[in-house]
């Protein structure tokens, strides 16, 4: 399998050596239009095609599969100039800058070529081995559900910097930025693990002038079915919080109780457990089990975990806690 990567940016140092991991695939070809990316990724990773476009890539390359990792607001334009290629896609999530734009995309597309979502936080081995216990009923009849995301990442430090913005500077040029560009995977994740949501109301605000978006954010919701209550809270300016978040889910069941702290997976009840993961090969594992994913339906014929239509639905509980929420980002205010 012949795969052209679009873009080189940060988030490409984890697609390619999860394509490395893929026997019978290879990452052949690279587009960006920024020169110095282009060679940067090209050249850490020996790839020999090097384009400034999509459509010069398109043009020269022999391609089986594109794999879509370029910053949101290209991702429908990239999709649909697969799709006239007529070639399967895996595209970074979101698929559009919101649910109208996505939704229009899905249409268009329909029943065309093969496309997934690279919605990759549901692959990391813990949430695989939480849903596995679940599954089992260790937990039992579910009655609550929370999940905090928190970090000192917007608070600034000693050296005058806020780390969440050293780490990934175009945070603070987007307009919808906690929900949609983080806990848009946790919301994923949770759908993963315990079926549909309904939101019922939302609450995002912003704690500092260096970013236009929203940093903070509190989302109550409801379990579709049977009404059980999911808290949602993410806030990068928690003080006391260390300046990388990790995800802190409690699960409360009649069997049992659940609580993933980061990286480890604890469970008090009938049957008890443990089980810790290493943080940098769980963060790494999460790409190589989605482009695995991909390339094993594909190779198959079965449906993705992820698909257009499944992110859609994530994509409405996203659009919901917008418009629920009433937050205007800065440069509308």
């Amino acid at each position: 399998m012949r795969v052209g990567l679009v873009g080189a940016g940060w988030v490409t140092q984890y697609h390619l050596p999860a394509w490395a991991r893929v026997e019978g695939a290879e990452v052949v070809a690279i587009c960006d239009p920024d020169p110095v990316a282009l060679a940067h990724r090209a050249d850490a990773y020996g790839v020999a095609g090097r384009y400034g476009s999509l459509a010069e890539m398109l043009a020269a390359e022999r391609l089986d599969a594109l794999d879509i990792a370029t910053p949101r607001r290209f991702h429908a334009e990239n999709v649909r100039e697969g799709a006239r290629a007529g070639l399967p896609m895996l595209c970074q999530k979101p698929l559009g800058i919101d649910l109208a734009e996505a939704e229009a995309l899905v249409r268009e597309l329909a029943a065309g070529v093969p496309l997934m979502v690279h919605e990759n936080w549901r692959f990391r081995p813990y949430y695989r081995q939480l849903r596995q216990w679940l599954v089992e009923g260790r937990v039992g009849e579910i009655s609550s559900i929370r999940l905090d995301f928190h970090s000192s990442g917007m608070i600034l430090g000693v050296d005058g910097d806020r780390p969440a913005l050293v780490r990934q500077p175009f945070f603070r040029d987007e307009t919808r930025l906690l929900v949609m560009e983080v806990l848009i995977h946790h919301l994923d994740t949770l759908r993963y693990l315990f079926g549909e949501f309904e939101l019922l109301r939302a609450w995002l605000g912003r704690s500092n002038d260096e970013i236009l978006g929203e940093d903070r954010a509190t989302l109550w919701l409801k379990r579709r079915g049977n009404g059980v209550p999911l808290a949602v809270s993410g806030n990068l300016a928690v003080h006391g919080a260390p300046p990388a978040p990790s995800d802190q889910l409690w699960i409360y069941g009649s069997a049992g109780t659940v609580h993933l702290d980061g990286t480890v997976l604890r469970l008090w009840g009938r049957e008890g457990g443990e089980a810790s993961f290493d943080p940098a090969e769980s963060y790494q594992a999460a790409y190589d089990g989605a482009i695995a994913h991909f390339v094993g339906q594909l190779r198959s014929g079965g449906a993705f975990e992820t698909s257009a239509a499944d992110n859609l639905e994530t994509l409405r509980l996203v659009e919901a806690a917008y418009q629920s929420s009433g937050f205007k980002p800065a440069d509308t205010i």
